[in-house]
């Protein structure tokens, strides 16, 4: 007989963890009597993630008998007892393999039904003290589920688990846990998959993206967990491009194109892609490498990239010793900031050097394929001897049918003419856009210095533009993931104490961390953790992907291995550990 053995709540609470301090609730303790089960969760428990655990849709985890007795067998641990995997119903029955998402069932005086498998995270793995546990859910098939509540209602331990209906398409927890995390997604399974409404949304739109990937046969990757989509690289690590020519663009700004050694056309990238360069200013030092946009014609053969002397070795080597005739080390373009294809209006907004990107997405627009789009070009310069790309912006904009161009000046020189060099003096905000009449309905694309993009995407949110039209582009390191961690102080990227390793040369590209490997260090997430490097993560066990970085050279060893492989040139850094020199786009 299907039924409820124990019921288990806990409120959050602080946890020592590697150093450092995680808040979480996963520590759960049986409770005697009658609980009350509300649409939010059980009276007296409560959840610290609540990006990743409770709400409506993750109301109430359930786990099995049946796994904590497969769990005891294979971990070698008899001490496991209710609650340790942090459900809130343990219960007898409800298989993993049998029960379905929207199935529904009465339990004492309320009603339940399944929404959606157990998201992954490292804090199940911290709890049993047993970090690839996320990993072994998963293959092992028994993640265990989430219920909604659908009539609020008592519980308590002993009540007999009734089921009422059906839940449509009739797929498990288990079929669709593998659907997701593994990399077997056949279309027909994601087709039937969407047609369940009992899924939780979350869920679903992995499902819809797992879905658009298949249709396309972009077989590469999980597009339902990847936070950025998977783009195909043009060729792997460096190969030789020769500089064709070199220009001064503004007082602190030279362009470069490159082009093939042989001759022959490169291949052609998206707009609003970069290439990352790797320089030798000395022969008798490790090589330095620096992400650069592309910020000339998609269809032109060649790449253009524009560097600010920013008085650093690379851009300082750029600018006083590369000319035209050199030969450059060049990765294929890459990333995910580009220009959607459409007919929906664009707004491309920059400031300062942030213009390299949007100008490859304007170079596109004003083509001939997308010519009649309404493009808003807003760029921010300080004044005209420090505006890059001027005539070359005005030219593209009068091709186009429905241009409208605004340059903001924050400080005009003393020669520079209000209406001919500049339109407004001051900074862009989501006023002075409403005030020009941009639709909140376009799709906005933005780059340049962080606070400059934080106080736009605030302006722009409060302007209530949807958050998916808003698209942003980090030339820095990006904004870190650590689900839990709680306190210590944020540090800029550092070398780790102790004696440098011996192992293969890792690189921190953006945060211009680079050092050889040491085998004290389980993992890349955890080197690039020791040296303050901002990461992303959740699993710490090659299960939900949060952790892709870019792999711009080298070759990784996987251990675990990844249920579903990431795609070309992308690292799952929670996993893996070098076997080559590696740079990494972190």
């Amino acid at each position: 007989m299907n039924a409820i053995v124990s019921v288990n709540v806990g409120l959050p609470r602080d946890v020592k963890w590697r150093g450092r301090s995680v808040r979480t609730a996963i520590w759960k303790e049986p409770v005697s009597g009658r609980v009350l089960a509300t649409r939010l969760n059980l009276i007296g428990d409560g959840q610290a993630d609540l990006s990743g655990h409770g709400g409506e849709q993750r109301a109430i985890m359930v786990y099995q008998t049946a796994s904590y007795r497969h769990w005891a067998h294979y971990l070698r641990r008899p001490d496991l007892v209710d609650g340790n995997f942090g459900e809130n119903f343990t219960v007898e029955g409800l298989a993993d393999d049998e029960v379905c998402i929207g199935d529904r069932f009465r339990i004492g005086s309320a009603i339940f039904e399944v929404s959606q498998p157990r998201v992954t995270c490292y804090k199940v793995g911290l709890r049993l003290n047993h970090p690839e546990m996320p990993a072994l859910l998963v293959s092992h098939r028994r993640p265990g589920f989430y219920f909604r509540v659908i009539q609020e209602g008592e519980v308590g331990a002993g009540d007999r688990i009734e089921k009422i209906a059906d839940g449509p398409e009739q797929m498990t927890v288990a079929e669709i846990d593998a659907l997701l995390y593994s990399a077997h997604h056949p279309v027909e399974a994601l087709r039937r998959v969407i047609r369940i409404p009992a899924l939780s949304p979350g869920w679903q739109g992995s499902m819809r993206a797992l879905l658009d990937a298949a249709e396309k046969g972009k077989d590469a990757g999980n597009a339902g967990l990847s936070p950025t989509p998977a783009v195909p690289l043009a060729w792997r690590g460096f190969r030789p491009l020769k500089v064709v020519a070199s220009r001064e663009e503004s007082v602190d700004v030279r362009s470069f194109e490159l082009a093939a050694v042989d001759g022959s056309r490169l291949p052609v990238p998206l707009p609003g892609q970069h290439i990352v360069v790797r320089l030798r200013p000395n022969s008798d030092s490790p090589p330095l490498a620096r992400n650069y946009s592309l910020c000339g014609a998609t269809t032109a053969g060649t790449y253009a990239i524009a560097v600010k002397d920013e008085g650093g070795p690379a851009s300082g080597f750029l600018h006083q010793h590369v000319q035209a005739g050199d030969v450059l080390e060049v990765s294929a373009p890459r990333g995910s900031f580009t220009l959607a294809p459409g007919t929906e209006p664009i707004v491309l907004l920059s400031a300062g050097i942030g213009v390299t990107p949007l100008l490859g997405m304007l170079h596109a627009a004003a083509s001939d394929d997308g010519s009649s789009r309404e493009v808003w070009w807003f760029h921010s310069a300080r004044d005209s001897a420090h505006h890059p790309f001027a005539d070359q912006v005005q030219t593209l904009m009068k091709t186009l049918k429905q241009g409208h161009l605004c340059n903001i000046y924050s400080r005009p020189g003393a020669g520079d003419r209000p209406g001919t060099d500049y339109d407004v003096q001051g900074h862009v905000t989501a006023a002075l856009l409403q005030q020009m009449g941009v639709a909140p309905a376009a799709d906005f694309y933005l780059c340049g210095p962080a606070g400059f993009l934080a106080d736009l995407v605030e302006g722009l949110k409060t302007w209530r533009v949807d958050a998916s039209r808003i698209h942003t582009e980090v030339f820095g390191v990006s904004d870190s993931l650590a689900p839990g961690v709680v306190g210590g102080a944020s540090l800029a990227p550092h070398l780790p104490p102790g004696l440098e390793g011996t192992g293969p040369r890792v690189s921190f590209l953006r945060s211009g961390i680079a050092l050889h490997w040491d085998a004290r260090f389980r993992s890349l997430l955890e080197l690039a953790e020791a040296c303050s490097v901002p990461v992303r993560w959740s699993c710490r066990s090659g299960v939900c992907h949060n952790c892709e970085s870019g792999l711009i050279d080298g070759r990784l060893n996987y251990s675990p291995e990844p249920l579903d492989p990431p795609a070309e040139g992308v690292a799952l850094i929670c996993c893996s550990t070098p076997m080559t020199d590696v740079v990494l786009d972190l």
